[in-house]
């Protein structure tokens, strides 16, 4: 089953409505960590692209590249800066493109890990969403049916965050508290199992 900007609306619906679920969760579980802002950042861009998605283009890529932008408008954060360099990413590849075909969410999840990689200067095994989405990537190589590659990452997400719990954060400003944030969740990993699950609409 081919993926479309109809199937992209309906995740920006779903989406819009897990980030408005999840606020005080992400807020509480950055303010251990951080600013404790994630929740805003996480529904103001899902705000913002929810009021763009009805007319979104059928070009998938320039699709994703408004919703990017659109992003980046409403958060100056980080966590948002990564998002939308994982969107402008996956933006790039499917350019001129009406639909996207299950089988290639692997590498656009891959190809997206790498440029936040590369621009947040950080590791895998940091315990960030790095993480979450090297595990989401590895889950869905090989998938052709896009309701099982949806699960399958949401499944991903949520393992690693499980596993990356019981070990250090040593990436960002978590790493200050070292030894201490053993058994407490990354909320860039919450965030982003959050996410895989909305899009596999789970809730």
């Amino acid at each position: 089953m081919s993926l479309d900007v109809e199937a992209l609306r309906a995740a920006a619906a779903r989406l819009l409505v897990a980030m408005e679920r999840e606020f005080d969760a992400l807020n509480t579980a950055d303010g251990a960590l951080g600013d404790g802002d994630l929740g805003v950042t996480m529904a103001r861009g899902m705000r913002a692209i929810g009021e763009l998605a009805p007319a979104l283009p059928a070009d998938l890529g320039l699709a994703l590249m408004q919703c990017a932008q659109a992003f980046t408008k409403t958060s100056g954060s980080s966590y948002g800066t990564l998002m939308a360099t994982g969107l402008i990413t996956m933006a790039k590849a499917l350019k001129g493109r009406t639909t996207c075909e299950a089988s290639e969410v692997s590498g656009l999840i891959a190809a997206a890990r790498d440029a936040m990689q590369a621009r947040g200067k950080a590791e895998l095994g940091g315990k960030t969403v790095l993480d979450s989405l090297d595990a989401m990537a590895k889950a869905t190589a090989g998938l052709t049916d896009a309701a099982e590659t949806a699960n399958a990452a949401a499944d991903a997400a949520r393992a690693a965050q499980e596993e990356l719990r019981l070990k250090p954060a040593t990436i960002g400003r978590a790493r200050i508290f070292g030894e201490k944030t053993i058994g407490m969740v990354d909320p860039g990993m919450q965030a982003m199992t959050a996410i895989a699950a909305a899009i596999a609409g789970r809730g």
